[in-house]
């Protein structure tokens, strides 16, 4: 990646010459477009924008930079934020006993697909559960949890948070529910994996539940974290056609794999600035 490599996102209310001036200004501070997407949502009257660029004969800060945008972005009232896309963001992985997500994202960040900084691995299972499985440098932290000691128990997830620098928690397969505290504190900022059926299976062994009706798709869903529960703003998802051959087994084998793609999409999207929040929903700029 070249240096100097900036990502602007923005949103607003959709008005004439929202590209003119962003595309003017980054001209006009020696910067050249790489990649440019935008989105005019008719319904809300809201506009989307992601912009890559770089320095062309001149190297700016990115202070200077966002100083610099700040005057456009009061003028059409955007919310924005221009980062440097070398610099990764820290994430932090909540895990319980099923461990096929966690192994997916620390492979894919070993070699290098997902661009982060991993701050923590927590669970509220202790570290033998997950064999020999090689976490590194990564602090695991075991805090259990009850009915009871729920409260406590998160906030000392969110001190971990703070604590750590963290921006962006990853409940990878992570089997507790986040009380409404919690979520809040976590907003625009916590990806949730679960499965997606129709009719909708709740409680345990929903993928047995899934066979015993005949289901012939089964899919997941990769969405933010909100009070209401598993319908947050969705973020990705996908599905895979079932025979009436497939066993409870197959279902769960084949349940795990479209698990891990799509958690693996929705957080590359999240890391790569290519997520803007609208209302309910999301504006996805896919690459």
């Amino acid at each position: 990646m070249p240096d100097h490599q900036f990502v602007l996102t923005l949103s607003c209310p959709d008005r004439p010459g929202i590209v003119s001036a962003v595309s003017t200004f980054l001209a006009h501070n020696g910067q050249n477009i790489l990649d440019a997407q935008q989105f005019d949502d008719v319904e809300t009257g809201k506009f989307f924008m992601r912009v890559v660029f770089t320095a062309a004969d001149l190297a700016v800060e990115l202070s200077a930079l966002q100083t610099g945008f700040a005057g456009i972005a009061d003028r059409f009232g955007m919310d924005w934020q221009m980062r440097d896309r070398a610099s990764h963001r820290r994430v932090m992985l909540l895990v319980s006993k099923s461990d096929h997500c966690l192994v997916d994202i620390l492979y894919r960040w070993r070699t290098g697909e997902l661009q982060m900084i991993p701050t923590a691995v927590v669970s509220n299972h202790p570290r033998e559960t997950y064999g020999n499985l090689d976490f590194g440098a990564i602090p695991f932290h075991y805090l259990p949890v009850t009915k009871e000691t729920r409260r406590e128990q998160e906030q000392a997830v969110l001190k971990l948070v703070q604590d750590s620098g963290t921006d962006l928690v990853v409940l990878a397969r992570y089997m507790q529910i986040l009380s409404d505290e919690m979520s809040a504190q976590l907003s625009g900022r916590c990806i949730n994996i679960h499965h997606s059926f129709l009719p909708g299976f709740k409680g345990a062994r929903p993928y047995h539940q899934a066979h015993e009706r005949g289901v012939k798709l089964i899919g997941a869903t990769a969405h933010y974290v909100t009070r209401d529960l598993d319908e947050g703003p969705i973020i990705d998802q996908d599905v895979e056609r079932i025979s009436h051959r497939d066993t409870p087994e197959d279902l769960s084998r084949k349940g795990r794999d479209i698990e891990r793609r799509v958690l693996a999409r929705a957080m590359r999207h999240h890391l790569e600035d290519r997520v803007i929040l609208n209302g309910r929903k999301t504006v996805v700029f896919m690459d």
